[in-house]
């Protein structure tokens, strides 16, 4: 087989991923742009859907609740996985090993053995499900994908550059705030963004322990179950499409920049 033809044969096959992958997608903004109830009917162009969202406060009490919540948990899962990171990164023999596998549980296990662990968890506890248990197992879930970004950016740090913050007179803490979180920052906000997305989008988790809660993914299964597919919801799935896409944009933007600044120095 000649080379043109083995690349051919490979982009064909991007080209067959990308599209089962995001042509559904695309569907569903483009009839998020007309008022039939129906998907798959054409009505006429219209903003008729995007304005009946904003006036649903059920979408919109949703809408909220699933804004904050991952907003709080990517904030802790980010903090707690950069400190994780970097704690994991400097250990020793054995012990590197074994944390990564525990740190890596909650992102390899089963999501509906990891929803059914909170809930008795939090039913042994005692703790009502509510806001306490969303961010809490939220915060749990998506530390290890923060982990998973914060680490290759330790991996291309200068190892002596804490010892000389050292050195120079800085405290350990004021050595590694000063000197190595700044370092970090790139794979902070991936992680940010990755928690948050994932945060966003959960919803087995978020079903076991979210008591009187109701997450998007939750409104979304619970619509479904009661009345049918609410025409809406085209309308919300396309602006959050939207966002996070432009939100991995401009990540990927300012780290071009970033990498390309690195060079000229």
């Amino acid at each position: 087989m000649s080379k043109n033809v083995k690349n051919g044969l490979i982009w064909a096959f991007v080209g067959v991923m990308l599209a089962v992958m995001y042509i559904p997608i695309i569907i569903l903004i483009i009839y998020s742009f007309t008022g039939a109830k129906a998907l798959g009917v054409w009505s006429g162009f219209s903003f008729e859907l995007y304005a009946d969202l904003f006036t649903n406060e059920s979408i919109m009490s949703a809408f909220k609740n699933s804004l904050v919540l991952a907003l709080v948990s990517s904030l802790l899962s980010t903090l707690l996985g950069t400190t994780a990171a970097v704690g994991i990164f400097y250990m020793r023999k054995w012990r590197k090993p074994a944390a990564n596998f525990i740190a890596n549980i909650t992102m390899e296990n089963a999501e509906i053995v990891t929803g059914v662990t909170f809930m008795m968890f939090f039913l042994v506890l005692r703790i009502p499900y509510g806001w306490t248990t969303l961010i809490i197992a939220h915060t749990m879930i998506t530390t290890p994908y923060v982990i998973l970004s914060v680490t290759p950016k330790l991996s291309q740090l200068n190892p002596n550059l804490y010892e000389a913050g050292l050195d120079l007179g800085a405290s350990p803490i004021r050595s590694m705030f000063t000197v190595i979180v700044p370092q970090l920052i790139p794979g902070m906000l991936s992680g940010f963004v990755m928690a948050f997305a994932l945060s966003l989008d959960d919803f087995i988790v978020s079903k076991f322990v979210n008591g009187s809660v109701e997450t998007i993914p939750v409104y979304l299964y619970n619509a479904l179950a009661k009345r049918g597919a609410d025409p809406t919801l085209r309308a919300l799935s396309s602006i959050l499409f939207v966002a996070v896409l432009a939100v991995l944009i401009a990540l990927n933007v300012v780290a071009a920049k970033r990498r390309n600044r690195n060079i000229v120095k």
